[in-house]
Formats: C-alpha cells, structure tokens, sequence
C-alpha cells in the first residue's frame, strides 16, 4: 500500500521521536509535528508519552498556541479545569479569533454540565470557524446533554451538511429521530441522505433498521441487502437481513443470510441460535437441534440457548430430555419466571405434581400475572389431594381477577370435594352466572360433584 507524503511525513515523526526517548538525544521538531505526536499518544491511551512530548514541545516552542492549546486539552482530560481555564484566558488575550479557544472553553463549561454556556461558546466558534461540521457536531451533543433532542437533531443534520461522511453524526442524527418517535421521518431524512450519498452502507443499513421498527419488513430486506452490497463484509447488515427474513417467513434465505455472518467472524450465539430456530420452522429437526447444540457449545451460560433446546423436546414431547435442559437454563438465570412456568408444565406432564406445584409458585413468587398459571396450580393441587390448599391459593387469586368463571367452577368443585356445599353451590351460581356455556368445566374437573343432583337442579335452574 503506498502512503501519501503526509502520512510518510507522520511516520516518520514518530520514529523519530521515539528513538530521541531511547537515546536520549535531542532533535528538533515543529510545532505542528510535536501537536500530531501529542494527540496521536492521547488516541493511543498514551498520555505518559503524550506529556513526555507536550513538555519537550513547550521547551522548543514555548509561545506555540497550537501546543499550549493542546496542554488546555490535557488538562481538560485530567479535570484541572480551572488550571485549563486560566491558560484559556490568557491565549484568548492573544488571540480573540482562534475558534479552537472557544472550543476548549466549551469543554470546560460542559465538564460543569453548564451546557447552554457551552452552546453559547460553540456559536461564537462558528463565527471563526473552516470546520463547520465539527462545531455543529460538538452542539449537537450538547444538546445531548440538555435532553433537548429537537436542536440536537437540527445541529447533527447540520453537520452532515457540511461532511456527508461524519458517522458519528448520521448515527446521532438516527437516534434523536427515534428517541422522538420520529421513524417514518428519520426514513425520509435518510433517503435524502443517501440520494447526495448512494454508497453508504451506514445509511442503508439504518434505513433498514427503522422499516424493521415499523413493521415495513419487505423495505427493512431491501435496505439491509444495499448495505451488504456495498459492504460484503457488513456482519450487522447480514444479521439484521436475517432477522427480518424471518419475519417474512423466509426461513431458507434468512438460514443463508445468518451463515453468513458465520463466514465473516467467529460464530456467535445468537446467530446460531436464530438458525436453528429458521431450519425449525422449516421442519428440518435434525439441522435444528444441531444449530442448538451448537449455540450453547458456543455459549454455555446462554439460558435462552437450553430452553431452545428444551422447547424443542416439549413440542417432540420428550419431557424427559426437556426436563435436562430446562434445568440447564434455570441454573443460569434462576428468577426467570417463563422458565420456571416452563419446568412446571414439564413435570405436570410427566406427572411429577410436587416439583409442579413447586414451579408454579415459583412462577407467581417472580411475578407471573397470568391467570393460567394460578389454574395450573390449582389443578396439580387437587391431583395431590390438596383440597384446601388449593381454595386458599384461588381464593387469593379472585380478589386479583374479578369474575373469573374458571376460578369459580374450581371453587365450586373443590368445596363440594370437603363437603361444604353451601359456599360450593354459591361458586356454582357464581361462575353460572358468569359464563352458564362453559359449565361442563365442571364436568371435566369434577366429574363426580357433576353428577350431584343439587349441582344438576341448579344448573337446570340457572338455565331458565
């Protein structure tokens, strides 16, 4: 690769910088280049180096604004504001017009979250600055900071005005249109954008993401597939094709377009896991459960990739194995009550009431709101015999869903089991009364009160 004469001329700066901090010997530089060393040290994370070279800097040349303009920076970086302000008022003596002066002062006021001071600074630099785009950048993050994602926006678009290819900026331009719920207007911001700049990838790419937010998934592929066009070697653009493939339901080119982020870098978890569930979908088990395997082989500690994997088993209704992995995920994130509901259902299935008793009060311990889960419950319940127990939990769970008839069906039922047929006949009108068509719930949990001839008159009574 050849460089150009100014970054041949950067290198060699560099070098020989660092072989005068080997030697010991003292060479000459401009103060131009000691400003590249210096902030080529404070990128690098070097600020021991990058001091070493602002201290011999100073040495040569001790009136450099450029250099001293540079110490402000270090200081600012170091938090010695009021040290950096001090220097700051005394080059601003010197030379009102520096736009650089005004930058600095606008970093001091926002270190003290004074960001309308900073604001206020960063338009006096407009008046003296060629690098327009980057003061409207700098004002749009403080705007940032001040919430006011309205004049953020404005000032972000004002900088890509002036440098189409500021990244930075057309990802902070996409994000106040978001965080203002602003998608449909961010897609039409960006395809003009991408009407003055056809080739970038970035801008496609989040053009697709926000067709994705709403719901547009045909124009989400569309946008992604120009990203990946421009960028063969865009991994997010290909993961997010997939992602909305799948939503298409087109499980085959969204497996291919997964696969391929397998070729670009290091398998990743989530890829494999989304590709199993793609071959799944497609009916082809043996692909699915490998892509499985191969997610938490990759991923141990991924808890959505075992209950993949369990859920699997359930529908193949395996509980046995299902059971295996549900504790693998459980293991991993033991407060998640969709595992927990998953683990009980399990075990009702194999007929292990107690451990799905067990997980379903775990299930509502967690939070679990839904009615479901406290019918389940009551149903393993009564399967152990545990008659009260079960009128307590349901009675807890009608003052949480008012007139529910299946909560009274089983109340019902479950009284008339110990014998306590007065407050059994008044769930029965209850839930009577709440939904008569579903009254063969009855039946079918309670097949022996059903049968009761005050239970029969009743429900010919309610039917009048």
């Amino acid at each position: 690769m050849n460089l150009s004469h100014e970054e041949e001329d950067y290198n060699l700066s560099l070098s020989k910088f660092e072989s005068m901090l080997k030697t010991n010997k003292v060479f000459f530089f401009d103060s131009e280049e000691f400003e590249d060393i210096i902030l080529h040290y404070l990128d690098m994370g070097k600020t021991n180096l990058a001091k070493k070279a602002l201290k011999l800097g100073l040495e040569q040349h001790p009136k450099s604004s450029g250099l001293k303009l540079v110490q402000v920076e270090m200081l600012i970086y170091e938090d010695k504001l009021d040290i950096a302000e001090k220097l700051l008022n005394e080059l601003f003596a010197l030379e009102p017009t520096n736009e650089e002066i005004y930058i600095q002062k606008a970093n001091i006021y926002s270190k003290r979250d004074n960001h309308q001071k900073a604001v206020e600074c960063l338009q006096e630099a407009l008046k003296y600055t060629e690098d327009y785009a980057d003061v409207y950048n700098l004002m749009g993050m403080e705007y940032l900071f001040m919430d006011n994602l309205e004049k953020a926006k404005e000032n972000f678009i004002k900088c890509l005005e002036e440098d189409i290819e500021d990244q930075s900026a057309l990802y902070n331009v996409v994000y106040c249109f978001e965080f203002l719920d602003q998608n449909k207007e961010a897609i039409e911001y960006l395809k003009t954008y991408i009407d003055r700049n056809p080739y970038s990838e970035i801008a496609w790419h989040q053009k697709g993401r926000l067709y994705y937010g709403i719901k547009d998934y045909p124009n989400a592929v569309r946008s992604f597939e120009y990203a990946t066009y421009i960028d063969e070697n865009f991994i997010g653009a290909f993961m997010e094709r997939g992602k909305a493939l799948e939503r298409l339901k087109e499980y085959e080119e969204a497996i291919e377009s997964y696969k391929r982020t397998l070729e670009l870098d290091d398998p990743t978890s989530y890829a494999l896991l989304r590709i199993g569930k793609c071959y799944e979908k497609i009916g082809n088990k043996t692909q699915a459960i490998h892509f499985y395997n191969l997610t938490v082989h990759e991923d141990p500690l991924l808890d959505k990739g075992w209950i993949a994997i369990t859920d699997f088993y359930v529908r193949e209704k395996n509980f046995q194995k299902a059971l295996f992995y549900v504790n693998k995920a459980l293991a991993i994130d033991n407060l998640n009550r969709a595992y927990w509901k998953r683990y009980a259902s399990i075990n009702q299935a194999i007929g292990m009431y107690e451990e799905a008793e067990f997980g379903y009060r775990k299930c509502i311990e967690y939070g679990d709101d839904n009615l479901d889960t406290w019918l389940f419950l009551a149903d393993v319940l009564q399967y152990l015999g545990e008659f009260d127990t079960a009128i307590k939990d349901l009675s807890e769970a009608a003052t949480i869903f008012l007139n529910e008839y299946e909560i009274e069906y089983r109340l019902a039922g479950l009284y008339f089991l110990i014998s306590d047929e007065n407050k059994g006949l008044f769930h029965l009108t209850n839930a009577l009364n709440h939904n008569y068509n579903n009254r063969f719930l009855l039946e079918e949990l309670f097949p022996v009160v059903w049968s009761k001839t005050k239970v029969q008159n009743l429900i010919k009574k309610m039917n009048i």
